[in-house]
C-alpha cells in the first residue's frame, strides 16, 4: 500500500493554518487549535473520492472557531484529552480519548473545544470527500 503524506494534505493543512490564524487575528480571540496534516489517499475502489486525514492540537481550554465541512463525511477521533462537540442544533456531547463521533456532509459543527483549562487534548479528523475538494475546513465568518 501507497500513503501520500506531502501533497494534498500539506496544501490542506496550509489553507486551515492560515484561515484559522486569520480568524483569530482579525478577532483579537485567544490561541485556537494547531491543525498538522497525518495523511491523504486517493480511494482505489471508490473513484474520484479520497480519505484525508488531519491531527487537531487543543491548548487547555482552546476552542474552534463553529466551520463546515463541505461535502465530506467526517469522523473525529479523540486521541488525547476529553473534546467537547456539537454539530446544527443537536446535543453537545464530550467524548474522551478512544471515543468518536461522525459528521454528516454539510452539517454545521458549532462547537469543539478541550473540555480541560490544564490540560491539552488532541483530535483526529478523516475525511471522506470528493478528490476535488480541497477546502475541507471552512470557517464562520463573525
Amino acid at each position: 500500500m501507497t500513503i501520500n503524506t506531502r501533497f494534498p494534505a500539506a496544501t490542506l493543512a496550509a489553507s486551515i493554518t492560515i484561515l484559522s490564524a486569520t480568524a483569530s487575528a482579525q478577532n483579537a480571540e485567544p490561541v485556537r487549535e494547531t491543525i498538522t496534516p497525518a495523511f491523504a489517499q486517493a480511494l482505489p475502489n471508490v473513484p474520484g473520492k479520497t480519505i484525508t486525514a488531519i491531527v487537531v492540537d487543543y491548548p487547555p481550554g482552546a476552542k474552534s472557531i463553529p466551520h463546515r465541512h463541505g461535502q465530506a463525511f467526517v469522523v473525529g477521533y479523540v486521541l488525547e484529552g476529553q473534546i467537547r462537540s456539537q454539530v446544527n442544533n443537536g446535543e453537545s456531547r464530550v467524548y474522551n480519548a478512544g471515543e468518536h463521533w461522525t459528521e454528516a456532509p454539510g452539517v454545521h459543527h458549532t462547537v469543539s473545544e478541550n473540555v480541560s483549562t490544564s490540560a491539552p487534548a488532541k483530535l483526529l479528523a478523516i475525511f471522506v470527500a470528493d478528490t476535488k475538494d480541497k477546502n475541507l475546513v471552512i470557517w464562520d465568518k463573525k
